[in-house]
């Protein structure tokens, strides 16, 4: 071995035992993913989001005409669902879909189709306190989030009373058209959030970032309202936060909500034709909500 020849260079041997062959650069003449291809741009989309709306051994419960039955969940992501079961609703019937602790929603049959039912979820966010609650808290966010709602009466308009029905407590604490939305800050980062429902102890959130299960996130609905949480379950885009403390409902009137509109886009396995895409919700606007409130509190 020439060990001057090593530290002042000069010819080598192809034999000598301390040079390695090297391993050849480029691409094979024969392969198409021989090299790799560094991005110019971002991906445009979440394909693992989209892979992930495909259920493989979920079940869930539903609750249908006072009955609790199992069904099989085929896909889940924000707006809809499709479940696999034997039992047969009709169109737009009402079903509460339960997936884990604090996931409760409910949801309108959209389509029936060989053992298969398209299920659409209510906008609205839901509150789950006693109605009386839901109520006053609902009055003060319209009064602080809606200041133009109001009732615009003139000399010769006589103050209509508000037409109160016997199941007023269910309608109002269901049918109001508000949708409350936050962010979720979890391992180091930060992401937009829909509140699907939130009661005392915990919420459902929708988000199509990857959420684990038994992180510790902080849900802030405001700037001055962060609630810390631990992810109890994760299906789709739905994720459930059990909270560390006991939530107050009244801090919601610090968050501003947004209005359901008509112009949701439902997911594609949906499968919304023309003739039942007409929306049946029959929700409340602003101004119906703040009348009915009006006359509820009153009584």
């Amino acid at each position: 071995m020439n060990i001057r020849a090593k530290v002042y260079g000069g010819a080598f041997s192809a034999e000598e035992p301390v040079l390695k062959a090297k391993k050849p650069k480029g691409a094979k003449a024969d392969s198409l993913h021989g090299i790799a291809v560094s991005r110019e741009t971002r991906r445009l989309s979440n394909g693992r989001a989209e892979d992930r709306h495909r259920l493989i051994d979920e079940t869930a419960q539903i609750n249908w005409s006072g009955a609790d039955l199992n069904v099989e969940l085929l896909n889940l992501s924000g707006g809809g669902a499709m479940i696999a079961a034997d039992f047969e609703p009709l169109l737009w019937d009402r079903v509460e879909l339960h997936l884990g602790q604090n996931g409760r929603i409910e949801c309108a049959v959209r389509w029936i189709r060989d053992g298969r039912i398209g299920l659409e979820f209510a906008h609205e966010t839901r509150l789950d306190w006693p109605s009386d609650q839901v109520a006053t808290v609902l009055r003060h966010v319209i009064a602080r989030s809606f200041p133009h709602i109001g009732f615009q009466q003139t000399e010769n308009s006589p103050v209509r009373e508000p037409k109160i029905e016997a199941d007023d407590e269910h309608r109002i604490a269901k049918r109001h058209p508000l949708i409350w939305n936050g962010q979720l800050h979890h391992d180091y980062t930060s992401d937009d959030v829909r509140i699907r429902n939130i009661s005392s102890t915990g919420a459902m959130i929708e988000t199509t970032a990857s959420v684990r299960v038994g992180t510790e996130p902080l849900l802030e609905l405001s700037d001055r309202v962060s609630i810390s949480a631990t992810v109890e379950w994760a299906v789709g885009d739905q994720v459930g936060l059990r909270f560390h403390h006991e939530f107050d409902m009244d801090l919601l009137i610090e968050s501003r909500p947004s209005v359901a509109t008509s112009n949701w886009t439902p997911p594609a396995y949906l499968d919304i034709d023309s003739q039942n895409s007409k929306d049946r919700w029959n929700r409340l606007s602003v101004l119906e909500l703040q009348r009915e409130l009006e006359g509820f509190l009153r009584h």
